[in-house]
């Protein structure tokens, strides 16, 4: 298992790669925190949620935690990156043909799949603490622009910044592991990426406008992951759904990669 990861994660170190992912979490990073901080300060009437995004209030931005606000706030956007690559990753090796010799040199399927998942859940760690580095240094100067007092930012700030670290990268590890399972299945990142995306943007806003109770679903729970537990959610629930999804979504991947044929 060693050799699998240490192999994925040479694969994928490569430079391009690495910068293109690192700098779209810096860029939404920085976005979201501009628009944030702009818009609470406005007092303008805010939606709980938007297409990828949630807003904070300006009471919010003002507390303890509200330097890193734009991790939580943009989690679905965070999310929707690393479905992406985890998707091109997986799918690559189907397009290049490469899932063959992989097969060939190690005949345990589910090695090959577990080794990929540890690889770029590594690499996903080093993404979350970009965008977090970003997000906390655009933080800063967006409230100091904005009038948002930053008096109580200081406060328990080393529980503060590990605690909105690990929401995130727990809320984007799920996002992973539902990139990996469309790409496992659909063989293609292009078709993964555009339902991934899909679904963020049109399809849960749909269901959640026709179901009463919506909490449950995917985009909904990893954000009330992300935000460390919502007033429809709470924290210790939405981890609980996460596990669900991301141990229903490696089944299905799993017997997806060992049920099917490789040889065409």
């Amino acid at each position: 298992m060693i050799g699998v990861i240490r192999s994925e994660l040479l694969r994928l170190t490569r430079p391009r790669l690495l910068i293109t992912w690192f700098a779209l979490m810096g860029l939404f990073a920085l976005m979201i925190n501009s628009v944030m901080f702009s818009t609470a300060s406005s007092q303008a009437q805010m939606p709980a949620t938007g297409p990828g995004v949630m807003f904070p209030d300006a009471a919010t931005l003002a507390g303890a935690g509200g330097a890193f606000a734009g991790l939580s706030a943009a989690a679905s956007m965070f999310g929707v990156v690393t479905l992406s690559f985890w998707a091109i990753a997986v799918a690559t090796d189907y397009s290049t043909g490469l899932v063959r010799l992989l097969v060939s040199a190690q005949p345990h399927r589910w090695k090959l799949l577990a080794g990929k998942t540890v690889a770029l859940a590594m690499l996903t760690a080093l993404a979350t603490t970009v965008a977090m580095i970003v997000s906390v240094a655009a933080a800063w100067p967006s409230a100091s622009a904005s009038g948002i007092s930053t008096d109580l930012w200081g406060t328990d700030l080393v529980a503060q910044a590990g605690s909105a670290w690990l929401n995130a990268y727990l809320s984007m590890l799920v996002w992973g592991v539902a990139g990996v399972v469309l790409a496992v299945v659909t063989r293609s990142s292009a078709v993964a990426i555009s339902i991934g995306v899909g679904y963020v943007l049109v399809v849960e806003s749909v269901l959640r406008e026709m179901l009463d109770s919506a909490s449950w679903l995917l985009g909904t729970t990893i954000n009330a992951l992300a935000a460390g537990g919502t007033s429809d959610l709470s924290y210790s629930t939405a981890l609980g759904l996460s596990v669900v999804y991301v141990v229903i979504g490696l089944v299905i991947a799993t017997v997806v990669v060992n049920r099917r044929d490789v040889t065409d």
